[in-house]
């Protein structure tokens, strides 16, 4: 059943889980409840369409070349006020594949111009075709940091995730990025990439992790990168129907819930930041960006920072995996492990 399919269905099937505290219940043992932002909103986080080269099987997106959704210049204009109108220093740029918005280099000259530090996130395999071959020297002249996904330093696990012959092609992105000088641990390019867990469990501990990956990265294919950023995966979207199609999905619920941490509802991500969806929808997150969860600022073309600020966090069950062992975020682990 494919329960993502319809945005509204899935939130209620979480929240009405038998045997499972709600998530709102637990976060009002907290200072924190009501959930509302910290004040500063340091990052536009703009999902610019979910057209993909790729079908990864875990998308919370569920992006792939089937998609057609892409964000106009129009809202992306709109975005660029919001970050000049309330001093944004950080635009994030998601997708799908983001390369694959005819709109993306327009978007970040504009954005450089403004004085934002501008970072994309890529799947590796779209800059290794002849269309998009010359975006990493763009990147690179704009200062563009790179987010890079890489499930995993080894072909099996990263190709079982993503499908034949991504895990090889990655490789050869990345050290063409070290070529143009990223990944450089005293340089300016910076390239981070995302582990996220093969399964219905928390990751391992980043520092470790980042430590294999550094090591078996580099011995094997002489790769460098800046850090390694660990994501718990969240039941929205592909891999919402993969628990359940599997009948996992309560267990994962409860796994979660169980591995509720309280020290990470303060730095949870939908606390400084905006998320934009492609047709310039406003939400409080990725996820419930995913989950059609709409925030009451509802879009980029009558934002009001200070409503915003002053909104009440929309919240179900699928945040537990945002507060689970040392929190999940866009930048990685909420808290120190």
């Amino acid at each position: 059943m494919n329960l993502a399919a319809n945005s509204v269905y899935p939130v209620q099937y979480l929240n009405d889980l038998k045997g499972l505290k709600p998530f709102a219940d637990r976060i009002k043992d907290t200072e924190f409840y009501p959930l509302k932002s910290k004040g500063a909103i340091n990052t536009l986080q703009v999902n610019v369409g979910k057209v993909c080269n790729l079908m990864c099987k875990h998308c919370h997106v569920e992006a792939g070349p089937h998609r057609t959704e892409s964000m106009t210049r129009d809202t992306m204009s709109q975005c660029l006020k919001i970050l000049a109108d309330n001093n944004i220093p950080v635009l994030d740029i998601t997708g799908g594949a983001p390369e694959l918005n005819p709109h993306l280099s327009w978007f970040i000259k504009e954005a450089r111009q403004l004085g934002c530090q501008v970072m994309v996130r890529t799947n590796l395999t779209i800059l290794g075709t002849e269309k998009y071959y010359d975006l990493p020297e763009f990147y690179a002249d704009h200062n563009v940091e790179i987010i890079a996904s890489l499930p995993c330093y080894t072909e099996e696990n990263t190709d079982g995730q993503r499908g034949s012959g991504v895990f090889l092609g990655s490789i050869a992105v990345l050290l063409r990025l070290n070529q143009l000088g990223y990944g450089k641990q005293d340089g300016c390019l910076e390239l981070n990439l995302v582990h996220n867990p093969g399964g219905a469990f928390l990751p391992p501990p980043q520092k470790t992790l980042e430590a294999e990956y550094r090591r078996t990265l580099f011995y094997q294919y002489g790769i460098r990168f800046n850090n390694l950023y660990t994501m718990t995966n969240v039941p929205v979207g592909g891999f919402l129907d993969i628990l359940n199609d599997s009948g996992n999905l309560l267990r994962y619920m409860q796994y979660l819930a169980s591995n509720f941490n309280a020290a990470t509802v303060s730095e949870v991500m939908c606390r400084d930041q905006i998320s934009v969806g492609w047709d310039g929808q406003i939400y409080d997150c990725d996820f419930n960006q995913m989950l059609g969860l709409n925030c009451s600022c509802s879009h980029t073309k009558d934002f009001n920072v200070e409503a915003f600020k002053e909104r009440e966090i929309l919240l179900g069950n699928h945040c537990y995996a945002c507060t689970a062992g040392a929190g999940s975020s866009c930048g990685g682990v909420s808290i120190s492990e």
